[in-house]
């Protein structure tokens, strides 16, 4: 008999009913890297949680594709926290096969701004999004990165499960099965989880404040950064070392092979 979990339990909520309530392409961020077996400790105690849920499935596979310079020049402006911070991926529904162009750079007081285009998923940037890419950056201050200069870096893959926090909370995303291929080799992370609030505002959320009484902190983790540092013998000291030696280290496996 297999046995419900705490999200198998939620109510639901349509994507429709999610973006209206909580959109969040600017917003404050916090990540924490948890074992698997704690979830439902975190989840059972915050009351009006709501879970996506599209077309019956509560989980969704997300696929990325990280484009840089080939002096890794978005890289380093997160490993050394400069204020200029970017990125520029494709992301891929694999469930659906929607695409999109994104670029992410941050905003006045520590926010996240998320921006986004269609994607037609082919490899090379087109003129048009490309300098859809410019302006995204210009607007953010980073004039000196010319878009048809950037390359596949990093290719990253996890199922999602989103929610939907009570009383204008904000959002959470729950990402396991964590893969990240380079052209370095492939590097994958067994049972952990990264759970990342999502709100408009810096004032701790329910799910922040749960966390914080099971002992769970704010931890430096980014897709991008930690999977590049993994997978990169030259660029292993850096500011997610913390996390890569203390949170992944365990479950963490490393194959050589190539980024497709």
């Amino acid at each position: 008999m297999t046995t419900m979990s705490a999200v198998d339990r939620l109510p639901a909520v349509s994507l429709a009913e999610l973006n209206e309530e909580a959109a969040l392409l600017t917003r404050i961020d916090r990540k924490y890297v948890i074992a698997t077996a704690e979830l439902d400790a975190v989840l059972t105690a915050i009351p009006g949680l709501r879970v996506l849920e599209i077309d019956g499935r509560r989980a969704s596979r997300y696929e990325s594709t990280y484009l840089d310079t080939v002096d890794l020049d978005s890289w380093t402006a997160s490993a050394h926290q400069r204020r200029r911070r970017w990125k520029v991926r494709t992301r891929t529904y694999a469930d659906t096969g929607e695409r999109w162009l994104e670029v992410k750079t941050r905003g006045s007081r520590g926010r996240t701004v998320k921006e986004r285009l269609p994607h037609d998923g082919l490899r090379e940037m087109s003129d048009a999004s490309g300098a859809w890419v410019r302006d995204r950056l210009g607007a953010a201050h980073v004039h000196d990165v010319d878009p048809r200069g950037l390359v596949a870096t990093l290719h990253t893959s996890y199922l999602r499960t989103t929610l939907l926090l009570d009383d204008g909370a904000g959002r959470a995303t729950i990402d396991r099965d964590l893969r990240w291929v380079s052209g370095h080799g492939t590097a994958e992370v067994g049972d952990v989880l990264v759970v990342e609030t999502k709100s408009a505002t810096a004032r701790p959320g329910p799910l922040d404040r749960r966390l914080w009484e099971l002992g769970h902190r704010p931890t430096r983790i980014s897709k991008y950064g930690t999977g590049l540092a993994l997978l990169t013998p030259e660029l292993q000291r850096n500011r997610w070392h913390r996390v890569t030696s203390r949170h992944l280290a365990d479950q963490l496996t490393l194959h050589a092979g190539v980024l497709a």
